[in-house]
């Protein structure tokens, strides 16, 4: 019998797979020693969820600064 090989996830079913379900239990700026152990000159805002890991906004890719957050969506206008 040949053996088969499992079709591998896609980003989105891996991502979803440590999201979904979780809950958001603090907002907070990261602080400049965060910033600092990370090279970073700038202090993002991150989403800490309820297994202890954080969200937080990237440049890029490749993890070069702190970055920007988005809100899409939704009926109430949050940012002027």
């Amino acid at each position: 019998m040949p053996k088969t090989k499992s079709k591998p996830q896609t980003w989105e079913q891996r991502i979803s797979k440590q999201l979904v379900g979780k809950k958001i239990v603090e907002v907070r700026w990261m602080t400049k020693k965060e910033a600092d152990e990370n090279y970073w000159d700038y202090q993002p805002v991150l989403l800490i969820l309820d297994d202890g890991t954080a969200l937080c906004p990237m440049s890029d890719d490749e993890g070069n600064n702190a970055g920007a957050l988005c809100h899409l969506g939704g009926e109430e206008k949050l940012f002027q």
